[in-house]
């Protein structure tokens, strides 16, 4: 038996309903801000992917080279296929650009829960705007969608903070450049590994001790009052942030969102403000994540252009749902049932399936020679609302019998009426 690839999923009829609400909540939230949709291939060439790069993201490429030996990879990520479109025509978008997109990604790494392989990561994204306005418009995005699918404040929190407050720690200490990209990419994985393994891998790329407390000390930090007490007043990440808070306020997200200084992502590009959205039980990863990457464009070869953003996986906040029992039954897109009473009447039964479907109805033709009582079961289980029956003497006179399993109740309708 052929097995389907480690990490992969089969989406079922009955998956495919639930991806299918989950991708229409998500493309809701970004209309009703004024997004427009996107989508780009999911191959490209591996250099987009290796350019100044966060190292974890370079190891995990589905990366090969094609028959031409060119090397290319399945995207991990949307971002820099974005940004290779927004490079090829950025002097004739108008700016702001708004857009989203689900793309399907790809990441070859240890399967665990909430994240496989393969997954669909809603993607939406601002460029062209230095606002922190545009940061808070992502937030108001998130909570959007978060209502839509009937989860609260007290079921998640998106925590906020800005790598302006890791770079001025870090400059103070004289860890810039890549050094400051390798201890990002390490304290990103704080909240998954032992402290004492993330000492020594911080002590591998050249901190002491002291700098090391330093950072524990700012990373610990979960107030803005705090924050400013440590930074000061003066403090570009503090001005930064107090502005941030003050729009999310503004937005009515008070409750929904908390200052953390541990969020750092762990990509080389962020620049501002990051953000991600956790389950206040703490028992998923993280369910969505983003922030500000104003100087992206330049490590690719381009001019930079302001840009904030943020991606958000369909698997952890299924498993979410799934726990607040907040999934939705799917109803059936099937509103009517045709079946012939016998071989000779299945030419009448085409006639009839064909009719309705050009009147707007969905029709599910039964195909074979079923008896009737199949036929009702059918019609329940896909949940249809109507059997309609092409029946030797009813049709001599041109008329179809038709039942409302709502109703329970039959009549005979005129073919020409129907």
């Amino acid at each position: 038996m052929v097995e389907r690839p480690r990490g992969t999923r089969d989406f079922y009829p009955e998956d495919m309903g639930l991806r299918n609400w989950l991708f229409e909540k998500f493309r809701a939230a970004s209309i009703a801000h004024g997004f427009e949709e996107y989508d780009a291939p999911i191959l490209e060439y591996e250099e987009l992917y290796t350019r100044k790069q966060g190292e974890e993201i370079t190891q995990q490429l589905f990366n090969f080279e094609d028959k031409g030996g060119r090397k290319m990879s399945l995207r991990p990520e949307m971002t820099p296929s974005l940004a290779r479109m927004v490079m090829a025509q950025a002097k004739t978008l108008p700016l702001p650009i708004k857009w989203y997109s689900i793309p399907q990604c790809w990441r070859y790494e240890r399967t665990q829960r909430g994240r496989g392989r393969e997954h669909y990561q809603w993607n939406v994204d601002i460029w062209g705007s230095e606002s922190t306005a545009a940061d808070a418009e992502l937030i108001s995005i998130m909570v959007h969608f978060f209502k839509s699918v009937g989860l609260s404040s007290k079921n998640l929190e998106i925590r906020v903070s800005s790598r302006k407050v890791l770079e001025e720690v870090l400059g103070s200490l004289g860890i810039e450049g890549e050094g400051f990209t390798k201890t990002c990419i390490i304290i990103d994985k704080m909240d998954k590994l032992p402290s004492e393994v993330v000492v020594n891998q911080l002590s591998e790329i050249g901190l002491d001790i002291e700098a090391i407390s330093t950072i524990q000390h700012v990373l610990g930090i979960r107030s803005l009052d705090e924050l400013v007490q440590t930074m000061g007043e003066e403090s570009d990440a503090v001005a930064e942030l107090s502005v941030l808070f003050q729009m999310m306020e503004s937005y009515g997200l008070t409750d929904w969102v908390g200052f953390d200084a541990s969020i750092v992502r762990g990509l080389a590009y962020y620049t501002g403000p990051v953000f991600e959205a956790h389950d206040r039980n703490g028992e998923l990863r993280a369910i969505c994540g983003g922030g500000r990457y104003d100087r992206l464009l330049s490590s690719l070869g381009g001019n930079d252009m302001p840009a904030t953003g943020f991606g958000f996986g369909d698997m952890v906040i299924m498993e979410l749902l799934n726990e607040c029992g907040l999934l939705p039954d799917i109803a059936s897109t099937c509103e009517d049932v045709v079946v012939a009473l016998s071989e000779e009447l299945r030419p009448a039964a085409m006639s009839v399936a064909s009719k309705l479907r050009n009147k707007g109805r969905t029709v599910d033709l039964i195909l074979d020679n079923k008896k009737l009582k199949w036929a009702f079961r059918h019609t329940e289980r896909i949940g249809a609302s109507r059997l309609v029956m092409i029946m030797p003497e009813e049709w001599k006179a041109g008329k179809i019998r038709i039942k409302d399993l709502k109703t329970g109740n039959e009549e005979d309708v005129s073919f020409i009426d129907l």
